[in-house]
């Protein structure tokens, strides 16, 4: 990596990690109801429960706030899902937008309430205003706001001994949403706008350019999607243009909280390599600060619930140690380069890479440092938002963000997502100790006992079977087949991405995949909505475990969770599942891309 590289990796380090300590600690304070910001608003806060007949006195088993929190999200997705069907009939539509397909509706609203945000459309040519705001991105504070509670009841379970419950998930949603995503949206807004993202509902604008453009205008056919030849490949003509349409909206708004949930999906297709969505340097740090911070915090967080802030901060420093590897093996694959382009005679350098790395689909405001270690962050959570076009990296630079979606995105991961994630990978880590020394295994004062092995067992193994089955069955039938831009190992890797992309919720791609159509659409949903829930169930399930057993005195023979041992067998672990599951895989696509390209140089 260059020293310019280094600079940037370890400033945004250091940010985010005097930053992660304070929230955590008001984050924890204020889903107990002890801090100055619940008394301010108690008021509002009782007056919500009133309307919605809801008892924050009341705490709920861990079947009912699954329930409550499935059947809530499910409404959340018939929601979605019909302000994209009568969009056409709805205000705030200036560009006439018509409805959007039945399949791509409903793909669409699995993905941002799952927290995935997978766009099969370009936005800024299929969602209205209304659309956007009242659909999308109401449900990036539901879905990030979900997530969270489902790590606070975790939590819960950990920290409680004999008990029934694990709390109340409607209070949890609403002090989530009122006093930690709102108000930092507001001030991510303030700020995005302050280096130029757009806010306004003006309609979009025509201007002249300087040329004439030529470009290939897709033909469409009468369900309003692209028509593809007998190749599958789409049907188009050439088209000239003097003018460009600049598409316009409220944008920082959606910006502010789709970076700080996690959620990652953009108001335009290009997402954060748009100049209307990220348009500085500046713009682009906020923007991968906001994806972790929350993850952080959380690390923080756990320590103050469980009374033990060094157990929060082992898995912090997990968490961060396995990020700057990533993170310095993407940019140091892009900035090396394709080897083959120089004895193609494109790059006459002396040495045998290319002079700069690999430009190809980033922006040249941002650069192969900022690029990568966006890439890296946006993967490492299950954001998804892109500032550069990961189907143009290097066979490693795109390895390294496929493989942190795989590993269950809990490098940080998803807000609230990650943390459970990691201790269901803390959990498996002691059970495995104990096998070697013949002990039952604990954490955190808990027995891991045969129910909570099991519910670890769906967790763990229910993304990678939606991510494999996927695939295979992709790349057999004929609909999978069409959808890859390219042949061989590149298609291919395509594809592995797009299923580990939607299991994982993470939601970016590598853009060559054509994916807006009735079979994409249709599963990747299915591996939305069952990867996120087919998760957050089995989570409840150990909270409540956890919660109802008595809590036991460490002795000698207990393993120490704070320290360096457990964060190296807790790192081993993680890598160990996740490359005895993906390795085939992974050897079939970038590893033999990569393997293909060194022997065509």
């Amino acid at each position: 990596m260059t020293l310019n590289a280094w600079i940037q990796l370890g400033v945004f380090l250091v940010v985010l990690l005097v930053l992660a300590r304070p929230l955590g600690r008001f984050m924890a304070d204020v889903l107990a109801g002890e801090s100055r910001v619940n008394r301010w608003f108690a008021p509002l806060e009782r007056a919500l429960y009133r309307v919605c007949g809801i008892d924050p006195d009341k705490e709920m088993h861990w079947r009912a706030y699954a329930v409550a929190l499935v059947g809530f999200n499910a409404l959340g997705a018939l929601a979605v899902y019909a302000l994209q069907r009568w969009q056409v009939w709805l205000p705030l539509n200036p560009q006439g937008f018509g409805a959007v397909s039945p399949d791509s509706s409903m793909n669409t609203a699995v993905s941002f309430v799952s927290n995935t945000n997978w766009q099969g459309y370009g936005g800024e040519s299929t969602m209205s205003y209304l659309t956007q705001m009242l659909g999308l991105a109401v449900q990036n504070f539901m879905s990030a706001a979900t997530g969270i509670a489902v790590v606070v009841a975790l939590i819960r379970g950990f920290a409680r001994h004999t008990a029934q419950t694990i709390g109340n998930f409607w209070v949890d949603m609403t002090r989530i949403t009122l006093y930690v995503l709102v108000p930092i949206s507001i001030v991510l807004a303030a700020a995005f706008m302050s280096q130029g993202v757009i806010q306004n509902f003006s309609a979009y604008q025509d201007v002249t350019t300087l040329q004439a453009t030529h470009y290939d205008n897709p033909v469409l056919g009468p369900d309003g999607q692209p028509k593809l030849d007998a190749a599958g490949k789409p049907v188009t003509t050439p088209a000239v243009t003097q003018t460009q349409t600049l598409p316009m909206g409220p944008v920082a708004s959606q910006e502010a909280i789709k970076m700080l949930g996690t959620n990652g999906g953009g108001v335009f297709n290009a997402n954060s390599a748009h100049p209307f969505e990220n348009p500085t340097p500046l713009s682009n740090f906020l923007e991968i600060l906001a994806i972790f911070l929350i993850p952080a915090a959380l690390c923080h967080m756990f320590g103050r619930m469980v009374g033990d802030r060094r157990q929060g901060l082992a898995l912090l420093a997990a968490m961060t140690i396995a990020f700057s590897i990533a993170a310095v093996a993407t940019v140091s694959a892009e900035q090396a380069g394709n080897p083959v382009l120089t004895t193609l005679g494109v790059d006459q350098q002396a040495s045998a890479t290319q002079a700069g790395g690999n430009m190809e689909g980033k922006e040249t405001r941002f650069g192969i440092a900022a690029s990568g270690i966006f890439a890296t962050v946006t993967t490492a959570a299950s954001c998804g938002a892109v500032n550069t076009m990961h189907d143009s990296l290097t066979p490693l630079g795109g390895l390294v963000p496929m493989l942190l979606m795989q590993l269950g995105e809990v490098i940080f991961g998803g807000v609230g997502s990650g943390l459970y994630g990691m201790l269901v990978f803390a959990m498996l880590a002691v059970f495995v100790a104990g096998l070697m020394i013949g002990r039952t295994p604990e954490y955190l004062g808990k027995k891991i006992e045969a129910f909570e092995m099991k519910m670890v067992a769906v967790a763990v193994l229910m993304t990678p079977l939606l991510v494999l089955l996927g695939t295979a069955l992709a790349v057999l039938v004929p609909a999978g087949q069409a959808g890859a831009a390219n042949p061989a190992t590149h298609g291919f890797s395509e594809i592995l991405y797009a299923y580990s992309s939607a299991a994982n919720n993470n939601g970016s791609a590598f853009a060559g995949l054509s994916a807006n159509t009735p079979f994409y659409n249709s599963t990747l949903a299915i591996a939305m909505w069952f990867g996120r829930f087919w998760v957050i169930v089995p989570v409840l399930a150990i909270a409540g475990a956890l919660a109802r057993k008595k809590r036991i005195a460490a002795t000698s023979g207990t393993l120490p969770t704070h320290g360096p041992l457990f964060v190296v067998l807790l790192l081993g672990t993680v890598l160990l599942v996740g490359s005895l599951t993906y390795m085939p895989a992974l050897a079939l696509g970038p590893v033999a891309e990569h393997l293909t390209m060194i022997g065509a140089h």
